[in-house]
């Protein structure tokens, strides 16, 4: 293979510190005031408006763009076949989320036309979602209890539970913190913060919603078992949830486990023949529709409610619920449930809309996507729904059949308001065990997601760990607390890493301008008498100190105690300063020569040790910001190694880092801009000619 010709350049200046790049850049002084950034934000014009109005309603764009040719066939497909699957879906997932069945239609349906009119991804398919549904249910269980609905029942003489009182308070609580979500996302998108999700990592997220997955098996082991175990909340709710539901497994209803085994086994099996045939079949079968079409039909052929006690969805009502304003009293009692849940929400929606963005080549604005989101939670909370979220699977198959657009979704949703009007009243004997094995089967992508451990542990160790302590935090503490606490131990883990930086001495490429550490290249050469050192973290208040430490360990310079043996002999010297008298005076003088001889040794040896730079070079390029601690921090190694001869110069190229000197006060009348290098070569050429000059020795160019 010929070698590749790599174009050569050569550039021939002068040394520029700071000072002189300025000058020669004429840095510009002049900065728009906070008035002026006011005005300039509130100014209206014609074209500004109309921008502002397409980019809050983005249907407006690109609705009247459409093309049918282009488009329509493969959205309407697609349209279908995510309407057909949001059916059982919307059904199971109202069972995790703890209200009635219908409700999860309505979910589907109100808030996907929301998301149609204002959303800017195209293939997502937003609605219910398992890890959303989970969250909610976890509030709706705590907030109303079944043990606030038990009443007497003077035929059995036992207590039962007030389904009907009980049902309606869980949908007002759904509603009321789906409300107040919806809220946070509007209030979190206007001022355009997005970029929240910068801090749900991808292991993190993850990690979540695998912990998240276990928590709705749990919660759904009551319908495959047909027993009614104690639903606890708040920490380890998890664990107190499976040792009862040990305790109780005794009392399972034979023909409720004989249901949810065929349907699991059943699923599984149809969901493997439809992989299989997936490349021969236009569309895909759908799978969880006849499952339930299939159990509907063999409960109300075999009566399995009556004759084997195999709990049924029951009751559907027709039509669709008005608008009910949410019950305001609840929200003091939902703020941080609602917070959390506009923050997963939002998380998983953006993560997967950026992933099919970069696919497709279009760009998705988060903090739109945020309103968007904001509204369909929103306006779903008035009819009942509960918060919604983006579902993986949904969204495959709405890909994989041909969706291109947001008509996809918005074609979805009529298909579910069919089903509303006309159809839901057609499975009001279907299985709940049913419903419950849609939900497992549904979660083995989330379950593969145990595999990325080993992969992490190869690639990144720090990312496996928050992989696996999120999953344990959420496993351990309900999703909410969990969610909060593994955020709070992934910014731990920066804190970590800035930390405990790696701190480096350079050396130069061979006859080039380039620096690397010497610990980690064989041809990199130490410059003679300079010390090139960098930290690979920025410099702030928590790793300073660090800083100073681990310079004065590569430089082989005990600052502290060279410092204190010179006031030593300066206090020494005054000392016998202040003994000699005038009649003395020639003792003193010669006494004084000898102090003063004693001194130099520290400052200014005519050969000094070797083993000692005569210069040193703090490389800032890796140093993105320095606040206050890190400006002193500087200023300290500046003066300190300045009173011992050793010359300390700065190399940074960032504008920000220059700033935060000169706001800190480091510039002065004696240090100026001229200890300050845009490259670390700059500063090498100016520790050479300091060198050289003190030495007393002729300059004869600027190259090695």
């Amino acid at each position: 293979m010929a070698e590749r010709r790599r174009p050569g350049y050569s550039v021939h200046r002068s040394v520029l510190d700071e000072g002189a790049v300025e000058e020669m850049a004429e840095k510009c002084e002049t900065k728009s005031s906070l008035s002026e950034k006011v005005k300039k934000s509130v100014r209206c014009s014609g074209p500004r408006m109309k921008s502002c109005l397409l980019g809050s309603v983005p249907v407006l764009s690109w609705l009247p763009r459409y093309s049918l040719r282009e488009n329509a066939l493969g959205d309407l497909i697609s349209g279908i076949s995510v309407g057909i699957m949001q059916l059982p879906q919307g059904m199971a997932y109202a069972l995790l989320a703890s209200v009635p069945p219908i409700f999860g239609l309505y979910s589907s349906f109100y808030p996907v036309l929301i998301y149609f009119i204002f959303g800017t991804s195209k293939h997502i398919s937003v609605g219910t979602y398992a890890v959303m549904s989970v969250m909610i249910g976890g509030v709706i269980e705590r907030v109303a209890p079944d043990s606030n609905f038990m009443i007497w029942d003077n035929v059995t003489n036992s207590t039962t539970v007030d389904i009907i009182t009980r049902d309606a308070e869980r949908v007002r609580v759904a509603a009321a913190v789906t409300l107040l979500s919806g809220l946070f996302q509007i209030l979190l998108g206007l001022v355009q913060f997005g970029f929240v999700v910068t801090y749900l990592s991808e292991p993190l997220v993850r990690g979540y919603t695998t912990g998240a997955a276990i928590h709705v098996i749990v919660s759904q082991l009551k319908y495959t078992f047909g027993i009614s175990p104690v639903r606890y909340s708040g920490p380890f709710s998890l664990l107190y949830t499976v040792l009862e539901v040990c305790y109780i497994i005794p009392e399972t209803n034979i023909g409720t486990l004989v249901v949810s085994i065929v349907a699991i086994i059943g699923l599984i099996l149809a969901k493997e023949l439809n992989a299989f045939l997936s490349k021969k079949l236009p569309i895909p079968i759908p799978v969880e529709l006849l499952g339930i079409v299939v159990a509907t039909i063999i409960s109300w052929q075999v009566n399995l409610n009556d004759k084997y006690g195999v709990d049924v969805v029951g009751l559907i009502p027709s039509g669709l619920q008005p608008p009910v304003v949410p019950v305001a009293s609840l929200f003091g009692q939902l703020i941080g449930d609602a917070f959390a849940l506009a923050v997963v929400g939002y998380g998983i929606a953006i993560s997967l809309g950026r992933i099919f963005a970069l696919k497709y080549g279009y760009k998705v604005d988060s903090n739109q996507e945020l309103i968007a989101l904001g509204l369909s939670n929103s306006v779903g909370g008035f009819f009942q729904c509960f918060a919604i979220s983006c579902s993986m699977s949904r969204t495959m198959v709405q890909e994989n059949t041909g969706g291109k657009t947001q008509v996809a979704g918005a074609l979805s949703a009529i298909v579910i308001l069919f089903i509303t009007l006309w159809i839901g009243r057609f499975f009001e004997e279907l299985p709940k065990a049913m419903l419950a094995a849609i939900i497992y089967v549904n979660l083995h992508g989330m379950m593969k997601q145990f595999l990325d451990i080993p992969a992490l542990w190869k690639s990144n160790k720090i990312d496996m760990v928050i992989w696996v302590v999120t999953f344990i935090l959420t496993v351990l503490f309900n999703p909410d607390l969990g969610l909060a606490a593994s955020i709070g131990f992934s910014m731990l883990t920066v804190i970590f890493r800035t930390q405990l930086p790696k701190y480096s001495l350079l050396g130069q490429v061979p006859d080039t301008d380039i620096y690397r550490p010497l610990e980690d290249y064989n041809q990199v050469r130490k410059v003679p008498g300079i010390l090139i050192f960098r930290s690979s973290a920025t410099l702030y208040f928590a790793n300073a100190e660090m800083y100073q430490e681990a310079l004065g360990r590569k430089s082989g310079i005990d600052i502290t105690k060279i410092l204190s043996a010179k006031k030593k002999l300066e206090a020494k010297r005054k000392r016998h300063e202040k003994k000699n008298d005038k009649k003395a005076k020639k003792e003193a003088k010669k006494n004084k020569r000898e102090v003063e001889k004693d001194i130099a040794i520290i400052e200014m040896h005519p050969e000094p040790d070797p083993s000692l730079p005569r210069a040193i070079v703090l490389d800032l390029s890796p140093v993105n910001f320095l606040d206050t601690v890190g400006v002193k921090t500087i200023r300290s190694i500046h003066k300190d190694y300045g009173q011992i001869g050793v010359e300390v110069v700065l190399a940074c190229c960032q504008t920000g880092v220059v700033d935060n000197l000169q706001a800190g006060g480091f510039f002065n009348d004696k240090v100026t801009k001229s200890c300050l290098f845009s490259t670390v070569h700059d500063a090498v050429l100016h520790c050479q000619s300091f060198i050289t000059q003190s030495r007393g020795e002729e300059i004869t160019g600027t190259h090695f």
